[in-house]
């Protein structure tokens, strides 16, 4: 940076440079011009040939004040107060004593400006590659990032070949900010020791060693499993990109570009008891309504819970390189390589024991990709702001997959990975377009339930459109001011049948106007009207020609609770149906009944009605009729055992109707594959190729069969709805519906 004196010097530099220039002018010849350049620690002489081709015949004179020579650097100030400009940090000495002294090509993009720009090409070299070490003495200075070059950037490849585009300008940040190693390196380094990372797992070798992480990886945080930058498990899913609020989702949003520091000040507007950076570690949102780390407490901060996790870990690793490597570890976050010997086992690396000559040299596979995960958790102090449900899911699944190989595993029983529902990004519900060509997006037909700016659109729009694909839903995906809590409303909604119903008495009725915000979603995506377009007029035993499965889709609560209104079972001609459930007094909408964020029932308003309901387990057992509707002679199983038994009868009778249809193929099901319904050409009972061979009968019969079991509470949404269906679609593919009682 220029200080005062600089500035001095420079300008004497620049008015000898214009001094020789005019005289040089003077002849045709090229001329040597001397000029004082700014280079960071001192001012050195550039000479360089001066051609002028043409004869200057004026010299003017350039007067200047030495105070006004050169303006005053923006952000000085903030810059010169941050770790990007601390010159006897670690990070930018760590090699003035190497022989010779420069940072190598390996590190100087981060801890070097002249390294960050020939990276990034903002020196006119070609990006992506530093080809010579970097000089000692340099910091990180405001020509790494503003220049011609950089300005631009917008995009970022991480250390797992993830490439990510179209960036703000956080680009810039995220170049050094991201790690150095990931899930890609992780398995080549267990490979390259001769290993495989899943059959050998528990195979002593000291040429596994450790994975560092480094240091910061703010962004692989962020980014979750779209930069793999935590240690992945094969068979498990991972939160993507965190989705903080509009405006606040990126480096640059969400801290001082130039003192790094976090804009605590705006974190308050939303965040109550934030007043100071130390408070940051103290949020936690509706959006995480379970106890992660299993200690009972689910006040305390996200920061906190990671902590647990990260305990829990390090217990089971101590176990295991015990138990199963034969060595015990310690670790110690401030010495290389940070995994130690533990010589005299007391689960500590004194300062003996954290000496390079004593790291940890009995690595397996198992214990290295969980040590990677709990380096990885430490090594970003923001995680808990930048992905904290990642961390989490690494730190979680490190510690299950530990303790497969323990003999005593350590206790899981009150942890949890994910969160409910509409928050838990790592699930189907929100991963199902990643990974595809058009690079997840989430069609309008979809979006409006499977995206966080999905239903603002609807709300404020009136349409769906395709939408990025989210990590799950947030804040501003039902509230419309996060200041306020205000949730985007709706006067009425349209099913899939294309009734129009409203859960709200008038426009008094907040919890009825707030239910309907529910059911844009929770309604289902077929009906009767749907089914019946599709079968057409072709008779019930008939092969339908292009025929294909119609699926209701997952959690269609509110077509169930309104019955007959909205026809979202199939219901069959000349047969009534019960219309919407009305439960007692303020127990009839979704908000009533269900907690807005964890979804999960209020069960402690239930036991005021409902006797022996302690648990969401014993809402199954409520009934409150005496008829005996599925016939098996027991009036005084839950309604919810009534409605699994006439599904049971269903699923039977569908597939003795195909076995005796001619044209008609075995089928069986199975809920977690679509599409659901499959053929059994072999007569195992196990599904193979999708089912095809549909008669109109067979189709309806199905359709409601999905129906029954995609909606789990069905039993308390409108169990005499559901019961007329079943029943129903039982006679229609030939069941014996003998002793049952139609609601």
């Amino acid at each position: 940076m220029f200080h005062s004196n600089r500035r001095f010097i420079l300008l004497t530099g620049l008015l000898l440079f214009v001094f020789a220039a005019a005289l040089a002018a003077c002849s045709q010849e090229p001329v040597e011009v001397t000029r004082v350049v700014e280079v960071p620690g001192e001012a050195v002489e550039v000479t360089r040939e001066v051609e002028v081709p043409v004869e200057v015949t004026r010299v003017v004179e350039v007067m200047m004040e030495p105070e006004t020579a050169v303006s005053v650097i923006p952000f000085e100030e903030a810059w010169a107060s941050s770790a990007h400009a601390n010159a006897e940090a670690e990070a930018f000495v760590h090699w003035n004593e190497d022989d010779p002294a420069e940072v190598p090509e390996s590190c100087a993009k981060c801890h070097s400006t002249p390294g960050y720009m020939a990276f990034t090409g903002g020196d006119g070299s070609e990006p992506g590659m530093i080809e010579a070490p970097a000089p000692i003495g340099t910091v990180i200075e405001c020509q790494a990032c503003h220049n011609d070059i950089v300005i631009d950037k917008d995009t970022v490849v991480f250390p797992s070949g993830a490439e990510i585009s179209h960036l703000d300008a956080s680009a810039r940040c995220m170049e050094c900010h991201q790690g150095r190693a990931s899930t890609v390196s992780v398995n080549a380094g267990i490979e390259e020791a001769g290993l495989d990372p899943v059959a050998d797992a528990d195979t002593v070798s000291e040429e596994v060693g450790f994975s560092n992480i480094h240091y910061y990886a703010a962004a692989a945080t962020q980014y979750g499993h779209e930069a793999m930058g935590g240690y992945e498990y094969d068979g498990k899913a991972y939160d993507a990109k965190f989705d903080h609020v509009a405006g606040y989702d990126s480096c640059i949003s969400c801290h001082d570009t130039h003192s790094l520091e976090v804009k605590v000040e705006e974190c308050s507007v939303c965040h109550e008891g934030v007043a100071s950076k130390e408070d940051l570690v103290n949020i936690r949102m509706p959006g995480s309504l379970v106890d992660y780390n299993g200690n009972g407490d689910m006040e305390e901060g996200i920061a906190a819970e990671i902590e647990g996790l990260r305990d829990s870990l390090l217990m089971g690793m101590q176990a295991y390189a015990t138990e199963v490597a034969g060595t015990p570890i310690a670790y110690d976050s401030h010495a290389y390589p940070y995994f130690f010997i533990d010589g005299d086992g007391d689960g500590m690396a004194s300062e003996e024991e954290a000496v390079f000559p004593n790291a940890f040299n009995a690595w397996t596979p198992r214990l290295a990709k969980a040590a990677y995960n709990y380096q990885a958790s430490l090594k970003d102090p923001g995680n808990f702001a930048h992905g904290g449900k990642y961390a989490i899911q690494l730190l979680y699944d490190s510690l299950e997959d530990l303790n497969m190989a323990l003999a005593t595993p350590i206790d899981m029983s009150a942890m949890n990975r994910i969160d409910h529902g509409h928050f838990a990004g790592s699930e189907e519900a929100f991963r199902h377009w990643d990974g595809e060509e058009d690079g997840g997006i989430v069609p309008a037909t979809c979006s409006k339930c499977h995206s966080a700016a999905g239903l603002p659109l609807l709300a404020t729009e009136g349409v769906s459109t395709s939408q990025h694909a989210s990590n799950g839903l947030n804040c501003a995906t039902c509230h419309s001011d996060l200041t306020t809590n205000e949730l985007y409303t709706f006067e009425e909604v349209t099913f899939p049948s294309g009734a129009t119903v409203t859960m709200a008495a008038d426009e008094t009725d907040e919890a009825g106007l707030k239910s309907n915000t529910c059911i844009n979603c929770h309604q289902g995506r077929s009906s009767t009207v749907s089914v019946d377009q599709l079968i057409g007029d072709t008779g019930d035993n008939e092969l339908g020609e292009g025929f294909r499965f119609q699926n209701v889709h997952y959690f269609a609560a509110g077509a169930t609770l309104f019955g007959s209104e909205v026809q979202g079972a199939y219901q069959f001609a000349g047969q009534e149906y019960a219309g919407r459930n009305e439960h007692v007094g303020k127990f009839d909408t979704c908000v009533e009944c269900h907690d807005t964020h964890a979804l999960e029932v209020v069960v402690e308003e239930c036991s005021d009605c409902h006797e022996n309901v302690a648990s969401k387990e014993d809402l199954q057992a409520i009934r409150v009729s005496e008829v005996d509707y599925d016939g098996d002679g027991d009036a005084t199983e839950g309604i919810a055992g009534e409605i699994a038994t006439m599904s049971e009868t269903l699923y039977a009778a569908m597939q003795a109707y195909a076995a005796n249809t001619a044209g008609v193929d075995p089928i069986v099901y199975d809920a977690h594959a679509y599409p659901y319904f499959f053929n059994d050409t072999d007569g195992d009972g196990e599904p193979n190729d999708g089912f095809s061979t549909w008669t109109p009968a067979l189709l309806r019969a199905a359709y409601n069969y999905q129906y029954s079991q995609k909606d789990p509470g069905a039993f308390a949404h409108n169990s005499p709805y559901v019961m007329q269906i079943l029943y129903d679609s039982i006679n229609a593919v030939g069941g014996d519906t003998t002793g049952m009682t139609r609601p």
